[in-house]
């Protein structure tokens, strides 16, 4: 195998090389050359120089000169011999390094050689004229440099027999210039051949050195390629390929694309968005021009499977010309999984898998963008769960996670494909609705999210119940960028907890009026409280057995010094939430305290204690030291708590209420019946007296109304545990009679009249002895509540037209309701009008009078009052009674 291959020449040598294991199966290889170079040169030098050799000596023995028979044949015998050892010679010369031989540039040398030779002889033989002689000699250093620039490979016999020829001459001539030259010519071969042996033992250890490097670098490319990510492809100068890494062209064939004779810009497609430019594989093979990392998938596969990177650059020969591209990828399918991964994670609600603030945002701003397209309404809904804080503090926090998962899963329900649900964090919700702005099936779609989250879940085997409140705000109504439709949809979420939880709000510019009047109390309050601006009022409390006055409520009072009064309705839940309500309540205790120290003895004093206040572990010792320092004695200090301190149901209220009766104070339930706790807690909390929220209290007088049976019922509950009863909110006298008979104990309301600072309350108790005189409406009428709130009316004008518009209502009785921002004048009387009292639902009314832009309306049929779901109040420091 090796000699066949040794014949084909040096393509198959360098097979050979290639399919050697290792560096010593290539020496070997190279020696087994070497060997059969010697064999196949030698033997044609030693026969040329004896035919040679043999002809010369017939032709002096034909010509007579026998003489020179005996030099001839001495001197080719040498001829011979150092034909044979030149070999060996030349090989100690290069250093054992010999070059492939081709058998047609051996025979060729071969008779170039032995015409020289016969030449050579014959010049010698002979006796020819000079120049004839001189042209043999050149046409002989000319055969001799012919066969070593043409033919190295037979090295060996060149010199042979230049060496026999030179010693012939030598022999036959003697010492003489032909025979110098000879030499000279002898020795200058020598040179030219070590020369270029060493030239080619050079050449052989370079192709040696590249063969091990390609071998070790095919191995290398062959592994990154199979155990690796990246692959290799080529193209001819039509695009066409010529060699792709056989992965990729089978994750290609499964795509049922072949790859061979394709068109690179053919088998992969680019991805527009990764690359960020318009340029494809096609322009770059076209223009020649080379690209990086462009991101590409089977033009084939429609859903992006498998994707890869790949980079080409341009081929260009010696010469110039172009030969193709040449070009590597990498494989960019679990990257691209990765980062979706990632993307998903950082955009999406760890907890519940919707999507999270950062995706909402960019979400709401896209649908906001002008110039992403032309116009697009949008709505945003935000929501809050109400109660879900009780749910978390009394199962604790992994059932509050399985919550949120549920209520997750509803809204998506619930929602659809009609928008994008998120979660802000906590309990809050995100409703991105594009496309639409129609209040009415805005209105819907919130009733129905309310509907499905007010439902029962199940918890830990148990049902749990909460609520949820909706704020709304619609693009471009309510704002044209994402930042004012967030806050205005909070606003709205606030009006619609603000107006009893459980409803939803559309955003109105009163509510950010508002927000800016609430940012501007908040200020003002912190000035008041560091300057000394407040001041307490007392409102009596009454027996009603002997109308005695047995204590007074302090009630806070501020004066602005621009507004005026400011009802604690207004600034005590603003001082809750900015955590002012400590050190105001603190004041008040203080200061309540002391005023009451000069009252009569047995004259108690009524403080409200916020739920903020009631849950500071150093309430207790607060109110120690207020009693210490006012001198007043435990039994004359009544605090007034809420049932919203009862909804945690933890120890530490139990041992508040420990501490607190450890003092010898009493304590109130005040406005019961309005908070979300069961009765259970009366079992065991240590109250001594239950105040009866004015909610019930009033219109009791009135024929048909049910508040009485409400009334009786908590005093009969009150007697039963041993409780007193206060009925707060009293203002009309034949509500005394009425109270006492339903077995309330004590009374507390205008009237007995307005609350009054401490000087005035001291000169009350004194002027009668304690008693208290009833003033006021004798006779009850239909209750009025007291509001500010927008309302929607449809009024039809005398053209027949209907005037749509927004109003406000300032008070409502269940029989009509006063309102204002309605362009009607006194002609309107009579007037009928649709109006919303509640969400989405419209009733009749009538005008009955008009000034001033206000007007009074009359229902056409009695409103309960109760159905607009007041907000249960917050458990304030005080408040109007």
């Amino acid at each position: 195998m090796l000699r066949s291959a040794l014949l084909d020449g040096p393509v198959s040598i360098a097979c050979l090389l290639g399919l050697a294991e290792d560096e010593r199966d290539q020496v070997a290889i190279l020696q087994h050359v070497r060997q059969d170079q010697l064999a196949a040169t030698w033997p044609f030098a030693v026969v040329a120089q004896a035919a040679a050799s043999a002809f010369l000596i017939v032709m002096l023995a034909r010509s007579g000169q026998t003489v020179a028979l005996m030099p001839a044949a001495l001197f080719t015998g040498l001829a011979l011999l150092l034909s044979g050892s030149s070999m060996p010679l030349l090989r100690w010369m290069v250093r054992e390094r010999w070059h492939p031989f081709q058998r047609h540039r051996v025979l060729a040398t071969v008779a170039a050689l032995l015409a020289a030779t016969l030449t050579m002889q014959m010049w010698i033989a002979t006796d020819l004229p000079d120049p004839v002689r001189l042209g043999c000699m050149v046409a002989l250093a000319g055969a001799i440099g012919l066969s070593v620039v043409a033919a190295h490979d037979v090295r060996p016999m060149t010199l042979g027999l230049a060496a026999g020829l030179a010693l012939t001459i030598g022999a036959l001539k003697g010492v003489d210039a032909t025979f110098v030259t000879a030499l000279s010519c002898l020795g200058a071969l020598i040179l030219v051949n070590r020369r270029l042996g060493l030239v080619d033992r050079a050449t052989a250890d370079t192709h040696a050195q590249q063969s091990v490097e390609s071998r070790t670098a095919a191995k290398m490319v062959a592994e990154f390629e199979n155990q690796g990510t990246g692959w290799f492809w080529e193209t001819d100068r039509h695009g066409r390929v010529t060699y792709l890494t056989d992965k990729v062209a089978a994750d290609l064939a499964r795509c049922g694309m072949r790859t061979t004779d394709a068109a690179l810009a053919d088998l992969f497609r680019v991805d527009a968005l990764a690359l960020g430019a318009e340029r494809t594989l096609a322009f770059h093979l076209a223009s020649r021009t080379a690209f990086s990392d462009y991101s590409v998938c089977a033009a084939a596969d429609a859903e992006g499977a498998r994707w890869w990177s790949i980079s080409g650059r341009p081929m260009i020969d010696s010469l110039g010309r172009f030969q193709g591209f040449i070009g590597s990828g990498t494989d960019l399918t679990e990257k691209r999984r990765s980062q979706a991964e990632i993307t998903r994670l950082a955009l999406s609600d760890s907890l519940t898998g919707l999507a999270n603030r950062q995706r909402m945002r960019t979400a709401l701003d896209k649908t906001l963008a002008r110039d992403s397209g032309p116009y697009r309404p949008a709505s945003l809904f935000l929501l809050d769960l109400d109660r879900f804080k009780a749910v978390n503090d009394t199962l604790g926090h992994q059932a509050g996670d399985t919550l949120l998962k549920q209520v997750a899963r509803r809204l998506e329900e619930c929602v659809g494909d009609a928008g994008l649900v998120g979660r802000l964090g906590g309990d809050e919700f995100q409703v991105l609705l594009p496309d639409i702005d129609a209040r009415e099936r805005l209105g819907r779609l919130a009733r129905t999210i309310i509907t499905a989250l007010s439902q029962p879940y199940m918890i830990e085997d148990g049902a749990v119940t909460i609520g949820c409140s909706i704020g709304i705000a619609m693009a471009p109504q309510h704002g044209q960028d994402g930042e004012t439709l967030v806050r205005n949809a909070d606003l709205a979420l606030y009006a619609a907890k603000g107006d009893g939880r459980g409803v939803h709000r559309f955003y109105a510019d009163e509510m950010l009026e508002g927000a800016r009047t609430r940012q501007r109390l908040e200020s003002d309050l912190r000035e008041a409280l560091a300057q000394g601006s407040f001041h307490l009022a007392y409102q009596p409390i009454v027996a009603t057995g002997d109308a005695r006055i047995v204590g007074y409520e302090a009630l806070l009072r501020w004066t602005h010094p621009t507004r005026g009064a400011v009802s604690p309705a207004e600034f005590v839940p603003i001082a809750e939430e900015c955590g002012l309500i400590e050190p105001l309540g603190e004041w008040v205790l203080r200061t309540a305290c002391r005023e009451a120290a000069r009252w009569p003895g047995g004259v108690r004093v009524a403080v409200n204690v916020s739920p903020i206040q009631f849950a500071n572990r150093r309430l207790p010792d607060l109110v120690a030291s207020a009693l210490a320092h006012a001198g007043l004695a435990p039994d004359r200090l009544e605090l007034e708590i809420t049932e919203g301190v009862f909804l945690d149901g933890s120890t530490d209220t139990d041992q508040m209420f420990k501490a607190l009766k450890g003092l010898g104070i009493r304590l109130a339930l005040d406005d019961f019946g309005t908070g979300y706790s069961s009765l259970g807690y009366l079992r065991t909390a240590p109250i001594d007296k239950i105040k009866i929220d004015q909610s019930f209290v009033r219109g009791t007088a009135q024929p048909g109304n049910r508040n009485a049976a409400i009334v009786r019922a908590i005093v009969t509950l009150a007697d039963t545990l041993g409780m007193e009863t206060t009925a707060e909110g009293v203002e009309h006298q034949d509500e005394i009679a009425l109270l006492a008979d339903l077995g309330c104990s004590h009374i507390q309301g205008f009237v007995y009249g307005q609350p009054a600072n401490a000087d005035d309350a001291l000169a009350q108790l004194s002027a009668r002895r304690g008693y208290a005189t009833a003033s006021g409406f004798r006779v009850s009428r239909a209750p009025r509540v007291k509001m500010l709130r927008s309302a929607r009316v449809a009024v039809r004008d005398a053209g027949g037209a209907v005037i749509d518009g927004d109003v406000r209502i300032r008070d409502m009785s269940a029989t009509g309701a006063m309102i204002d921002g309605l362009a009607i004048d006194g002609e309107a009387v009579g007037v009928d009008l649709l109006i919303e009292l509640l969400e989405d639902q419209m009733f009749t009314a009538q005008v009955r009078w008009a000034r001033d832009g206000r007007a009074g309306i009359q229902f056409a049929e009695h409103f309960n009052l109760e159905r607009l779901n007041p907000p249960a109040r917050s458990l304030r420091q005080a408040g109007e009674r």
